[in-house]
């Protein structure tokens, strides 16, 4: 499975392509950081994020986006551009019907780390370790859109579980309901 992990954000969003093998192997094949400047117009700033990540996803194809989820933050205008930059992203995952899944800062900390609290270093250490890479990824973003895409294969077999049990219980609640209407 070929993953692009995102950590959406105006000024610097991350970018990355890992691709998942056997077990727990993944293999980075590309990361990188858009930046788009402060003083650039929002609109203007959204397109150079979309352009970007559009010829990603034209270049690698991958079958799943990974998404950071955007949490509460103290700076109502972070959340809200980090907010409309993963709503830039997944617009054009959808265009291309590629799947989203969006995965909260402690699933994706607790999945490459272990420890949900664990900080930026940590998560770019153990990074850096899970990939083999020569040199730890820079800045943060760049680590924290490989830590997404690692997060993301290694839930995925659990993700399908979870939407298949969800969808057996769909159906045989139709079916229950259908036998009570026709005892009616």
């Amino acid at each position: 499975m070929r993953v692009m992990g995102v950590d959406p954000g105006l000024t610097r969003c991350g970018l990355s392509v890992i691709e998942s093998g056997q077990g727990r192997k993944v293999i980075a094949l590309d990361v990188d950081v858009v930046r788009t400047p402060s003083d650039e117009q929002l609109h203007r700033r959204l397109l150079i994020i979309s352009d970007t990540v559009e010829h990603w996803m034209d270049t690698h194809r991958p079958d799943v986006i990974a998404i950071e989820r955007v949490f509460a933050n103290h700076n109502a205008n972070t959340a809200m551009g980090t907010a409309q930059a993963g709503g830039v992203i997944a617009l054009a995952a959808a265009k291309r019907e590629i799947d989203v899944h969006f995965h909260t800062p402690s699933e994706v900390k607790a999945a490459v780390t272990g420890n949900g609290r664990a900080d930026k270093a940590q998560v770019t250490e153990m990074v850096t370790r899970i990939l083999a890479l020569q040199a730890k990824p820079t800045p943060a973003d760049a680590a924290d859109a490989l830590a997404l895409a690692i997060c993301h294969c290694w839930r995925a077999p659990m993700i399908a579980r979870m939407a298949a049990a969800a969808a057996m219980a769909a159906e045989q609640r139709r079916t229950y309901q259908a036998k009570l209407r026709a005892a009616r």
